[in-house]
């Protein structure tokens, strides 16, 4: 079977439009902490992770305590994005990482308003 690593995992995820970069790792094999720097009160966090290689990884947000796992393809590169728009994201932290020792990973943090905001009170 051929190789496929020559894809997207040479570089971290692309920020969205707009946004403002708040941390980001290149490639890695094995567990990272990742800082991210402070934020504006209301801003939204968004964490953007590639990985390739047979196994798995979990993304924990810290000091927020919030964690999400991504399951790696062996041949092709996964890419999943989630934005955290909960107290405390504002402040700045650790992207902690675990990953099985046959994946590599890259990461970007990025801040933005929110994509979906709360309607504003009729008063």
């Amino acid at each position: 079977m051929a190789d496929t690593t020559q894809s997207s995992l040479r570089k971290p995820p692309e920020l969205d439009p707009g946004a403002s970069l708040a941390g980001r790792q290149k490639v890695t094999t094995g567990n990272a902490a990742v800082p991210y720097s402070q934020g504006k009160k209301g801003d939204a966090l968004t964490i953007a992770v590639s990985c390739q290689g047979q196994g798995k990884i979990t993304v924990a947000v810290k000091p927020v305590h919030v964690s999400f796992p991504l399951e790696c393809g062996a041949d092709q590169v996964s890419t999943i994005s989630n934005e955290f728009a909960v107290s405390g994201v504002e402040r700045s932290g650790v992207v902690a990482v675990e990953a099985s020792p046959a994946v590599r990973w890259s990461l970007t943090v990025s801040r933005d308003a929110p994509t979906e905001a709360e309607p504003p009170d009729a008063g």
